[in-house]
């Protein structure tokens, strides 16, 4: 598929869904489902059993399991089965351009919940992730990442306050979400001639000023810089990668129905793991400094009623009107069809993630990330999933 066909439905969707990927992306219920005329996807496995949570794995040291949790969700997370947690979000209040401070979206209390977590978890780490979505009411878009990265003195002025965020809170590290250079989604501000060189300029700016005490790690795209209109959209993977400990690849909402968006390996899609490995590979990453991403929620569309539905309404979905745990070879997938064989949507389930697990460890891969934490069922089913296949040795 035409990068420049897929893009604006792609875009459509950030704007009504959160970052990182987006999830179910709303912050309450999600539609009835109403299923679309999709071309369904031929099955060549029979459906698979309702999984059992499997007994957890004993933590391998050096592996990571991250947990995005977000601000409106309402769970604190098991911190038993996880060894960070990437809290989602902190936005940008920046004025005509110029930087004036950042703040935690939503209500404070439910980040100092989960940041006492490390009370009881001293090896937990805990990071705060800045968005260029604006949520809060006394806030408004004002340039974003673009305008930020565009000032040294602005540059200064947010590496400055992150320094004074982390020691206040005893937090771990930083992780930017800005999706994506170059696009503006969500409302930012963005520049093609400069923002994929900026975000470059930020990172640098952010270790100057963190040091080496904590970890500065981004959200990545499939695929490298790319150019467009006289300059670039998304980042420049081997200009980024001395300054940061490692990156969280969003290897979801790489496709819609009736493909695959999280596939192992696909050609029928856009996008899939093997190929966004690749890209970070090739622009000389190492295995070690990269963190695979899981959705906990299925992929209908980027822009038809239900856009996607989280793991745990997955679960409850009227089986005299769908049929779940469908199994794809070829994808590694399961996905959820309709009572007249076509294809909804596809989702990770604890069979697809354990053959994610197998494959990043023969990879060398950091670990595996997931967004986000409250889209899992009551069980916990796909993040004890998640640490099974991570901690596996």
């Amino acid at each position: 598929m035409n990068i420049f066909r897929f893009l604006p439905a792609l875009a459509a969707a950030c704007l009504a869904l959160t970052s990182c990927g987006g999830g179910s992306g709303n912050k309450g219920e999600e539609k009835p489902l109403d299923p679309d005329p999709v071309k369904p996807v031929e099955e060549v496995d029979p459906p698979i059993n309702e999984p059992i949570v499997a007994p957890k794995a004993r933590i391998e040291d050096g592996r990571h399991v991250t947990a995005y949790v977000t601000w409106y969700g309402s769970l604190i997370p098991d911190a038993s089965v996880v060894t960070h947690i990437n809290y989602a979000f902190a936005e940008l209040y920046m004025v005509d351009g110029v930087y004036k401070k950042f703040d935690l979206s939503g209500s404070k209390k439910r980040f100092q919940n989960i940041a006492d977590l490390k009370k009881t978890y001293p090896n937990l780490k805990i990071i705060i992730c800045f968005a260029h979505v604006v949520e809060n009411s006394d806030n408004r878009q004002g340039g974003s990442f673009s305008a930020l990265c565009k000032s040294e003195e602005n540059m200064q002025k947010f590496a400055d306050d992150c320094l004074q965020f982390l020691q206040d809170y005893n937090l771990d590290g930083i992780d930017l979400d800005w999706e994506f250079p170059g696009l503006s989604w969500s409302g930012a501000a963005s520049d093609k001639t400069c923002d994929t060189d900026n975000y470059v300029k930020l990172v640098k700016k952010l270790r100057e000023v963190l040091g080496n005490k904590y970890t500065i790690s981004y959200c990545g795209y499939c695929m490298d810089k790319y150019p467009s209109n006289g300059g670039y959209i998304f980042n420049d993977i081997a200009a980024m990668d001395p300054y940061v400990d490692y990156v969280n690849v969003m290897t979801y909402d790489l496709d819609e129905a009736p493909h695959h968006q999280s596939a192992l390996s696909d050609s029928r899609a856009y996008s899939d793991c093997n190929r966004a490995l690749n890209a970070y590979l090739k622009a000389g990453v190492s295995p070690k400094k990269i963190v695979l991403g899981i959705p906990f929620y299925g992929r209908h569309s980027f822009s038809t009623s239900p856009t996607s539905v989280s793991y745990k309404n997955i679960i409850k979905m009227d089986p005299k009107k769908y049929r779940r745990n469908k199994w794809d070879v070829t994808a590694n997938c399961a996905y959820v069809e309709t009572m007249q064989g076509v294809y909804f949507m596809g989702y990770d389930n604890p069979k697809s993630i354990a053959i994610k697990g197998d494959w990043i460890r023969k990879k060398g891969l950091l670990g595996l990330m997931y967004w986000s934490y409250d889209e899992d069922d009551d069980k916990g089913t796909l993040r004890t999933a998640v640490w099974n296949a991570v901690m596996t040795p």
